[in-house]
């Protein structure tokens, strides 16, 4: 298996003498920043075999945790026979696409089989990030729909503010309204002219009316002849005979 020397933290006492640089303590919010080491990326393959090997490059890593004591003894620092055997912070790596994604997830040991997860981190093409915690995510999603929210009562309010404090102002816009109203558009009714003469066209003529049965006479028709017959019944009628007695003026 192909390994890479290790590099101490900053501050080592074999390098400057100094003490060791405080390592990241659990729960501190780094997924401000991001990490990647290009000259590491182009003189090593990112595998599974490696890729705690660059993690350890990295300011998310913790000196102090369990794999570190296994590179140490010249063991993979992921050989989880020998990390179940330990207790304390460790790292295992939860989920891999070589050479696209790895997942690494720091948590703390208890017992072979009793850990409690802490961080989880995650090496996307080979950038290293921290992944925010899920009370920061809900948090964050939270307060942005309340600021949206906040947003659109304010834009309601300053709308409401500006109608109906004066008669005039609210009679003026009533008869504008009305106005535009009662403003025909032309090209809406042309459209409409010719949408329905293409339905007339589309349809089919109008049938006639049935004929009516033998011998049926319409009302209107009986009506007028036997007002005619009537009238023919009548004698003639003499404008001098019919006048009556003539009245005779008294001297």
């Amino acid at each position: 298996m192909t390994t890479t020397p290790m590099m101490p933290p900053m501050g080592n006492a074999n390098f400057d003498g100094g003490a060791p640089a405080l390592p990241p303590q659990p729960g501190t919010d780094m997924t401000g920043i991001c990490f990647r080491d290009q000259l590491w990326l182009n003189t090593y393959p990112l595998d599974r075999n490696l890729v705690f090997d660059y993690f350890a490059l990295s300011p998310f890593y913790d000196w102090t945790c369990n794999n570190e004591q296994l590179r140490s003894r010249s063991i993979h620092p992921l050989d989880i026979s020998q990390l179940s055997k330990m207790t304390g912070s460790e790292y295992m790596l939860s989920e891999v696409m070589e050479r696209h994604l790895f997942v690494i997830r720091k948590q703390k040991r208890d017992g072979p089989e009793k850990v409690t997860p802490m961080l989880t981190y995650y090496i996307l093409d080979g950038s290293i990030y921290q992944a925010p915690q899920l009370c920061n995510v809900f948090a964050g999603r939270l307060g942005r729909g309340l600021y949206h929210i906040s947003k659109a009562f304010s834009f309601a309010s300053s709308k409401l503010e500006k109608t109906g404090y004066v008669a005039s102002e609210n009679e003026r816009s009533a008869s504008e309204s009305k106005a535009a109203k009662e403003t025909i558009d032309f090209k809406e009714l042309k459209r409409v002219d010719h949408i329905l003469a293409s339905l007339q066209r589309k349809l089919p003529p109008v049938p006639p009316p049935p004929p009516f049965p033998e011998g049926y006479v319409p009302p209107s028709t009986a009506e007028s002849s036997e007002n005619q017959q009537a009238e023919t019944l009548l004698p003639p009628v003499d404008p001098i005979i019919d006048q009556g007695p003539s009245k005779r003026m008294k001297v």
